[in-house]
Protein backbone atom coordinates (compact mmCIF):
# COMPACT_ATOMS: atom_id res chain seq x y z
CA UNK A 1 0.00 0.00 0.00
CA UNK A 2 1.52 3.80 -1.06
CA UNK A 3 2.09 6.20 1.92
CA UNK A 4 -0.56 7.85 -0.07
CA UNK A 5 -3.31 4.92 0.35
CA UNK A 6 -2.14 4.60 3.79
CA UNK A 7 -2.50 8.22 4.96
CA UNK A 8 -6.54 8.22 3.36
CA UNK A 9 -6.80 4.60 5.58
CA UNK A 10 -5.99 6.29 8.42
CA UNK A 11 -7.75 9.71 8.09
CA UNK A 12 -10.77 7.28 7.21
CA UNK A 13 -10.72 5.23 10.10
CA UNK A 14 -10.19 8.79 12.31
CA UNK A 15 -13.25 10.25 10.61
CA UNK A 16 -11.53 13.00 9.07
CA UNK A 17 -10.51 14.69 6.12
CA UNK A 18 -6.96 15.25 4.07
CA UNK A 19 -5.68 18.30 3.65
CA UNK A 20 -3.09 19.04 1.03
CA UNK A 21 -1.83 22.44 0.76
CA UNK A 22 0.47 23.49 -2.19
CA UNK A 23 3.58 25.19 -3.01
CA UNK A 24 5.69 25.77 -5.58
CA UNK A 25 9.59 24.39 -4.72
CA UNK A 26 11.94 27.05 -4.51
CA UNK A 27 9.62 29.60 -4.20
CA UNK A 28 10.50 32.54 -2.69
CA UNK A 29 13.91 30.98 -2.87
CA UNK A 30 15.03 27.79 -2.62
CA UNK A 31 16.13 27.37 1.02
CA UNK A 32 12.56 28.64 2.29
CA UNK A 33 10.63 24.84 0.65
CA UNK A 34 11.91 22.03 3.36
CA UNK A 35 11.60 23.71 6.59
CA UNK A 36 8.15 24.80 4.86
CA UNK A 37 6.96 21.80 3.97
CA UNK A 38 7.75 20.30 7.61
CA UNK A 39 5.70 23.49 9.21
CA UNK A 40 2.49 22.64 7.05
CA UNK A 41 3.26 19.02 8.41
CA UNK A 42 2.91 20.37 11.90
CA UNK A 43 0.29 23.32 11.50
CA UNK A 44 -2.26 19.50 10.24
CA UNK A 45 -1.28 19.43 6.97
CA UNK A 46 -2.05 15.32 5.44
CA UNK A 47 -0.58 15.31 2.18
CA UNK A 48 1.90 17.68 0.37
CA UNK A 49 1.40 18.87 -2.93
CA UNK A 50 4.71 20.30 -4.62
CA UNK A 51 4.97 22.39 -7.50
CA UNK A 52 7.67 21.90 -10.14
CA UNK A 53 8.58 25.09 -11.69
CA UNK A 54 7.79 25.62 -15.23
CA UNK A 55 7.82 28.59 -18.20
CA UNK A 56 3.92 28.09 -19.43
CA UNK A 57 1.62 26.65 -16.35
CA UNK A 58 -0.85 27.08 -18.54
CA UNK A 59 -3.57 25.43 -15.84
CA UNK A 60 -2.55 28.21 -13.30
CA UNK A 61 -3.70 31.80 -12.62
CA UNK A 62 -1.57 34.43 -12.28
CA UNK A 63 -0.67 33.29 -8.32
CA UNK A 64 1.08 30.26 -9.21
CA UNK A 65 2.24 31.82 -12.95
CA UNK A 66 4.16 34.43 -10.45
CA UNK A 67 5.63 31.99 -7.91
CA UNK A 68 6.94 30.00 -10.96
CA UNK A 69 8.97 33.07 -12.46
CA UNK A 70 9.93 33.21 -8.50
CA UNK A 71 11.18 29.88 -8.36
CA UNK A 72 12.91 30.03 -11.84
CA UNK A 73 14.56 33.05 -11.25
CA UNK A 74 16.97 30.95 -8.60
CA UNK A 75 17.13 28.65 -11.50
CA UNK A 76 15.19 25.77 -9.62
CA UNK A 77 15.13 22.69 -11.90
CA UNK A 78 13.51 19.24 -11.40
CA UNK A 79 16.37 17.70 -9.85
CA UNK A 80 16.81 20.39 -7.74
CA UNK A 81 13.06 19.85 -6.65
CA UNK A 82 13.90 15.94 -6.26
CA UNK A 83 16.49 17.15 -4.16
CA UNK A 84 14.52 18.62 -1.60
CA UNK A 85 12.06 16.18 -1.15
CA UNK A 86 14.98 14.07 -0.39
CA UNK A 87 15.65 16.55 2.17
CA UNK A 88 12.73 16.42 3.56
CA UNK A 89 12.23 12.58 3.95
CA UNK A 90 15.40 12.50 6.49
CA UNK A 91 13.11 14.00 9.25
CA UNK A 92 9.65 12.53 7.57
CA UNK A 93 9.46 9.35 6.01
CA UNK A 94 5.30 9.35 6.43
CA UNK A 95 3.79 12.62 5.21
CA UNK A 96 3.03 11.58 1.26
CA UNK A 97 4.42 14.21 -1.24
CA UNK A 98 3.13 14.52 -4.47
CA UNK A 99 4.88 16.28 -7.55
CA UNK A 100 2.28 18.61 -9.30
CA UNK A 101 3.42 20.20 -12.99
CA UNK A 102 4.24 19.70 -16.35
CA UNK A 103 5.37 17.53 -18.79
CA UNK A 104 8.04 18.83 -20.51
CA UNK A 105 10.44 18.76 -17.50
CA UNK A 106 10.08 14.97 -16.96
CA UNK A 107 10.68 14.71 -20.56
CA UNK A 108 14.15 16.26 -20.81
CA UNK A 109 14.93 14.06 -17.79
CA UNK A 110 13.57 11.00 -19.18
CA UNK A 111 10.95 9.22 -18.32
CA UNK A 112 11.98 6.06 -16.80
CA UNK A 113 15.55 8.37 -15.49
CA UNK A 114 12.56 10.78 -13.91
CA UNK A 115 10.26 7.75 -12.34
CA UNK A 116 13.47 5.91 -11.03
CA UNK A 117 14.87 9.37 -9.38
CA UNK A 118 11.51 10.39 -8.02
CA UNK A 119 11.25 7.03 -6.02
CA UNK A 120 14.31 7.69 -4.61
CA UNK A 121 13.63 10.67 -3.36
CA UNK A 122 10.69 9.82 -1.58
CA UNK A 123 7.25 11.25 -3.99
CA UNK A 124 4.14 9.30 -3.66
CA UNK A 125 2.87 10.81 -6.29
CA UNK A 126 2.40 12.29 -9.39
CA UNK A 127 0.26 14.91 -10.70
CA UNK A 128 1.14 16.16 -14.34
CA UNK A 129 -1.57 18.37 -16.02
CA UNK A 130 -0.45 17.89 -19.62
CA UNK A 131 -0.59 14.05 -19.83
CA UNK A 132 -4.16 13.30 -20.33
CA UNK A 133 -4.09 9.38 -19.68
CA UNK A 134 -4.53 8.59 -23.81
CA UNK A 135 -1.32 9.97 -24.06
CA UNK A 136 0.42 8.27 -21.16
CA UNK A 137 0.27 4.48 -22.18
CA UNK A 138 4.01 4.51 -22.43
CA UNK A 139 4.70 6.79 -19.10
CA UNK A 140 1.92 5.36 -16.92
CA UNK A 141 3.26 2.21 -16.46
CA UNK A 142 6.46 3.88 -15.59
CA UNK A 143 5.38 5.90 -12.70
CA UNK A 144 3.42 3.01 -11.10
CA UNK A 145 6.69 0.14 -11.69
CA UNK A 146 8.59 2.84 -9.56
CA UNK A 147 5.65 3.29 -6.92
CA UNK A 148 4.53 6.58 -7.92
CA UNK A 149 0.87 6.87 -7.73
CA UNK A 150 -0.44 8.51 -11.25
CA UNK A 151 -2.99 11.57 -10.21
CA UNK A 152 -5.27 12.98 -12.83
CA UNK A 153 -7.77 16.03 -12.79
CA UNK A 154 -11.50 16.08 -13.31
CA UNK A 155 -13.62 18.86 -13.97
CA UNK A 156 -17.31 20.60 -13.65
CA UNK A 157 -17.19 19.69 -17.05
CA UNK A 158 -15.94 15.98 -17.19
CA UNK A 159 -18.31 13.56 -18.18
CA UNK A 160 -19.63 9.97 -16.71
CA UNK A 161 -17.77 8.41 -19.69
CA UNK A 162 -14.41 10.74 -18.96
CA UNK A 163 -14.70 10.36 -15.42
CA UNK A 164 -14.73 6.65 -15.52
CA UNK A 165 -11.97 6.06 -17.87
CA UNK A 166 -9.81 8.32 -15.78
CA UNK A 167 -10.23 6.87 -12.30
CA UNK A 168 -9.86 3.55 -13.87
CA UNK A 169 -6.24 4.79 -14.47
CA UNK A 170 -5.66 6.68 -11.66
CA UNK A 171 -3.97 5.69 -8.30
CA UNK A 172 -3.95 7.18 -4.80
CA UNK A 173 -6.71 9.83 -4.77
CA UNK A 174 -8.36 12.05 -7.91
CA UNK A 175 -8.45 15.69 -8.13
CA UNK A 176 -11.54 17.54 -8.85
CA UNK A 177 -11.20 21.07 -10.05
CA UNK A 178 -13.84 22.73 -8.68
CA UNK A 179 -14.18 25.85 -10.74
CA UNK A 180 -14.21 26.80 -14.60
CA UNK A 181 -10.81 28.13 -15.56
CA UNK A 182 -7.37 28.36 -13.75
CA UNK A 183 -6.24 28.20 -10.63
CA UNK A 184 -7.01 31.28 -8.32
CA UNK A 185 -10.26 31.45 -9.66
CA UNK A 186 -12.98 32.73 -7.20
CA UNK A 187 -16.90 31.79 -6.81
CA UNK A 188 -16.65 28.59 -5.27
CA UNK A 189 -19.87 26.74 -4.92
CA UNK A 190 -19.97 23.76 -2.88
CA UNK A 191 -23.99 22.49 -3.85
CA UNK A 192 -22.50 22.05 -7.18
CA UNK A 193 -19.21 20.61 -6.12
CA UNK A 194 -21.23 18.07 -3.75
CA UNK A 195 -23.57 17.49 -6.71
CA UNK A 196 -20.21 16.58 -9.01
CA UNK A 197 -18.55 14.72 -5.99
CA UNK A 198 -21.17 12.23 -5.56
CA UNK A 199 -21.51 11.78 -9.65
CA UNK A 200 -17.34 10.75 -9.50
CA UNK A 201 -18.17 9.12 -5.98
CA UNK A 202 -20.90 6.83 -8.26
CA UNK A 203 -17.78 5.57 -10.55
CA UNK A 204 -14.68 4.79 -8.40
CA UNK A 205 -13.76 3.78 -4.96
CA UNK A 206 -10.65 5.97 -4.61
CA UNK A 207 -10.16 9.06 -2.56
CA UNK A 208 -11.84 12.31 -3.91
CA UNK A 209 -9.79 15.82 -3.43
CA UNK A 210 -11.21 18.80 -4.15
CA UNK A 211 -9.40 22.09 -5.24
CA UNK A 212 -9.61 25.84 -6.52
CA UNK A 213 -11.44 28.28 -4.80
CA UNK A 214 -10.63 27.27 -1.11
CA UNK A 215 -9.41 30.57 0.44
CA UNK A 216 -10.13 30.24 3.89
CA UNK A 217 -11.27 28.08 7.11
CA UNK A 218 -15.10 28.28 6.24
CA UNK A 219 -14.55 27.10 2.40
CA UNK A 220 -12.24 24.11 3.67
CA UNK A 221 -14.41 23.31 6.70
CA UNK A 222 -17.70 23.40 3.65
CA UNK A 223 -15.74 21.00 1.05
CA UNK A 224 -14.56 19.01 4.14
CA UNK A 225 -17.97 17.87 4.41
CA UNK A 226 -18.29 16.50 0.76
CA UNK A 227 -14.90 15.50 -0.14
CA UNK A 228 -12.00 13.63 1.00
CA UNK A 229 -9.38 16.00 0.63
CA UNK A 230 -8.92 19.78 0.38
CA UNK A 231 -6.09 20.67 -1.71
CA UNK A 232 -5.54 24.69 -1.11
CA UNK A 233 -3.07 26.49 -3.22
CA UNK A 234 -3.34 30.20 -4.27
CA UNK A 235 -4.02 30.83 -0.45
CA UNK A 236 -0.95 29.92 0.55
CA UNK A 237 1.29 30.85 -2.55
CA UNK A 238 0.08 34.52 -2.12
CA UNK A 239 1.31 34.45 1.92
CA UNK A 240 5.03 33.23 0.25
CA UNK A 241 4.19 36.41 -1.98
CA UNK A 242 3.49 39.05 0.85
CA UNK A 243 6.43 38.09 2.73
CA UNK A 244 9.34 37.09 0.11
CA UNK A 245 12.62 37.31 1.86
CA UNK A 246 11.35 36.78 5.24
CA UNK A 247 11.50 32.57 5.68
CA UNK A 248 10.20 32.80 9.27
CA UNK A 249 7.27 35.12 8.83
CA UNK A 250 6.49 33.00 5.41
CA UNK A 251 6.02 29.62 7.71
CA UNK A 252 3.94 31.93 10.39
CA UNK A 253 1.66 33.13 7.96
CA UNK A 254 1.01 29.28 6.59
CA UNK A 255 0.82 27.71 9.71
CA UNK A 256 -1.94 30.31 11.13
CA UNK A 257 -3.65 29.54 7.27
CA UNK A 258 -3.56 25.53 7.40
CA UNK A 259 -4.07 25.20 11.65
CA UNK A 260 -7.02 27.41 11.13
CA UNK A 261 -8.39 25.47 8.05
CA UNK A 262 -7.27 22.18 9.72
CA UNK A 263 -9.49 22.87 13.03
CA UNK A 264 -12.76 23.77 11.14
CA UNK A 265 -12.22 20.47 9.15
CA UNK A 266 -11.94 18.69 11.95
CA UNK A 267 -15.13 20.58 13.76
Amino acid sequence: MSRIAQRFAQLKAEGRKALIPYVTAGDSEPGVTVPLMHAMVAAGADIIELGVPFSDPMADGPVIQQACERALAHHVSLRDVLAMVAEFRQRDSETPVVLMGYLNPIEVMGYEAFATAAAEAGVDGVLTVDLPPEEGEDVLPMFQQAGLDPIFLLSPTSTAERIAKICAMAHGFVYYVSLKGVTGAANLDVAAVADKVGQIRALTDLPIGVGFGIRDAESAARVAQVADAVVVGSAVVNRIAANAGEPDRIKAEISTLLSGMRAAMDG
